[in-house]
């Protein structure tokens, strides 16, 4: 069977779980950013992919097509023994194996000849290989049209303490739909939000992860936790961030002393250099005295009290940002909570929703 050129459009609608996704690009650009569930199989590595784009910039395109078969060539065999592992890996392809030919969807950044010459390769081989017309690039494309349509959102907002997240989550195992901004961006949201240092994706790649949830959950109601445009190094897209600055908010209001235990529990038991480091990322927005009882509270074991300072300056710096939404007081909803429990706050906003 030839080989199939499919639109970005015809791709995504495409069943994920029956097909395997190859780019082919080098491994520092998919390391960068890549469709979500693709494999990396790269036709070049970095250094052979600079010494081809140079041969095509300065001398010409034969000669790059020949330089990449130099480098193509012992490789061939090797490729195809990984895309027979990585089918084996995976139960559902074993399984379509069992039955006909696997598809296998081979791209790289336009479209041009590094998928050619690897989807070539998997189509002699005997695979049922389709390319994607303009490539990654026209994923990204199609990415970026994501960000411009409105979405039903359901926004869980309150003060920092209040167990966003744990809800959040809670909701999903209830079957509602649910997008984890923090969990995609790997980050929780304030300077403290990184202390297990756990790498952020690139911009790109949590533009991509969004965008595939947001897609899938086009036509539901979404419920998102309430999120400033920055989550740690990541920007929400502002058209987004303004559709979901518009959306119903349900705010948990939960008493000062019950969302501070909570995150004394949460954040207490970190290491005091961490804590510090995260301080001090704040102190010019904390102020200088703040700053310096927050510090004399956390060296003297008084993790209390160090985080009350803490606690009170975020709920001042949230409570500026919910003001200068505009409609705000007609999108909100105040949900009294006496303590911080998701299971028991998760069923109070159900019966606050209308989806």
């Amino acid at each position: 069977m030839p080989i199939q050129q499919i639109t970005i459009d015809e791709f995504i609608k495409m069943d994920t779980s029956a097909f395997l996704l190859l780019d082919v690009r080098s491994p520092s650009e998919f390391i960068h950013a890549h469709i979500p569930f693709a494999f990396n199989l790269p036709l070049f590595i970095d250094e052979e992919r600079k010494i081809v784009g140079t041969a095509y910039k300065q001398d010409s395109r034969e000669n790059a097509i020949k330089l990449g078969l130099n480098f193509f060539g012992p490789k061939m065999s090797g490729m195809i023994e990984e895309v027979e592992k990585l089918i084996a890996q995976n139960k559902i392809l074993r399984r379509i194996k069992e039955q006909h030919n696997i598809p296998i969807v081979v791209h790289c950044w336009r479209g041009g000849m590094r998928s050619a010459g690897v989807g070539w390769l998997l189509d002699l081989y005997g695979f049922k290989v389709f390319t994607i017309i303009g490539g990654y690039k026209a994923y990204r494309n199609w990415t970026l049209q994501q960000f411009e349509i409105k979405y039903q959102f359901k926004v869980i907002g309150g003060y920092t303490g209040s167990g966003k997240t744990d809800i959040i989550q809670t909701l999903k195992k209830k079957g509602e739909a649910i997008i984890d901004l923090e969990g995609l961006a790997n980050h929780k949201g304030s300077a403290f939000g990184n202390l297990n240092a756990i790498p952020q994706p690139s911009q790109e790649m949590f533009e991509n992860l969004l965008a595939m949830e947001l897609y899938q959950l086009r036509n539901e109601c979404i419920m998102v936790e309430d999120e400033s445009q920055r989550i740690g190094d990541i920007n929400l897209p502002i058209k987004l961030f303004d559709n979901k600055q518009s959306s119903p908010i349900f705010f948990l209001d939960i008493p000062f002393e019950e969302r501070l235990k909570y995150i004394v529990k949460d954040y207490g038991k970190n290491s005091k250099e961490k804590l510090i480091n995260a301080i001090m990322r704040i102190k010019k927005r904390l102020g200088g005295l703040d700053t310096k009882n927050a510090l004399n509270f956390l060296l003297e074991d008084d993790i209390e009290n160090c985080f009350a300072i803490l606690l009170r300056y975020y709920d001042k710096h949230y409570l500026k940002g919910m003001q200068r939404c505009e409609n705000s007081s007609e999108l909100l909803t105040t949900i009294l909570c006496e303590k911080v429990d998701a299971i028991a706050n998760t069923e109070t906003i159900l019966a606050h929703l209308n989806c």
